[in-house]
Formats: C-alpha cells, sequence, structure tokens
C-alpha cells in the first residue's frame, strides 16, 4: 500500500463527507466501523450513514490540514486536522477537530475500519 493511495481515498472520503454522498460513504465505511464522536459516543456505519440520509447533518465547508500517514502492511492509521463548518440538527458545528481514521485493505478496496474526532481549542 502507498501513501498516495491514502491521500487519494481520504479526499474521496471528504468530499462524499461534504457533500453527503450515501453511495460512496457506503462503500468506504467498513460494515463493522466504530467512530467515537468528541462527545464520546461511539457510532457505527449505519448510524453515521443515516445522519447524511436524514439531512441531520449538513456540511458547508471542509478543509483538511497536517496530514499524517502510517502504513503498517495492508493497514494505514491517518491523522489529520480538519476545519469544519455545518449544522447537526439545526445545531451550528463549526470548529477545528483532529481526526484519526484507521484504513484496511480488502481484496482491492480500502475501507476505513475505526475513526476517532477531538475537538482543539
Amino acid at each position: 500500500m502507498k501513501e498516495d493511495v491514502i491521500v487519494t481515498a481520504e479526499i474521496e472520503l471528504l468530499t462524499a463527507v461534504k457533500n453527503a454522498d450515501i453511495d460512496v460513504l457506503e462503500k468506504i465505511l467498513h460494515d463493522d466501523l466504530l467512530f467515537n464522536l468528541p462527545d464520546g459516543q461511539t457510532i457505527t456505519k449505519e448510524f453515521d450513514l443515516n445522519t447524511y440520509r436524514s439531512g441531520i447533518m449538513k456540511i458547508d465547508s471542509l478543509e483538511a490540514s497536517d496530514q499524517i500517514i502510517n502504513i503498517i502492511g495492508d493497514t494505514a492509521v491517518v491523522a489529520v486536522t480538519i476545519s469544519l463548518k455545518g449544522a447537526y440538527a439545526g445545531t451550528p458545528v463549526n470548529g477545528v477537530f483532529k481526526y484519526i481514521r484507521v484504513w484496511k485493505k480488502f481484496e482491492n478496496n480500502l475501507k476505513v475500519i475505526a475513526g476517532s474526532c477531538t475537538q482543539l481549542a
């Protein structure tokens, strides 16, 4: 697995999140995904997809920076800072967040198997 493949996968994921593209998210997120939100709640793929399907989560802008990628065999760990503007259930979500995502290669597909997000000051 090469770093440029992970960079491309990250761009595809962030574009899908920004556009609420369920088809792409369905493909990229592993069925057994676990993701920790800044409030400590752990969500699943289905929960995440439903927030986009229902329109609860709306992203106005999303910008990534400070990306670090560690490749370990068929797995990649990505740490990235995301500046986000949007709304969740009508409540504004604006801030800078630090994400960590774990990508794993399954045959010819990369999937996110785990992640976590913390709000920065």
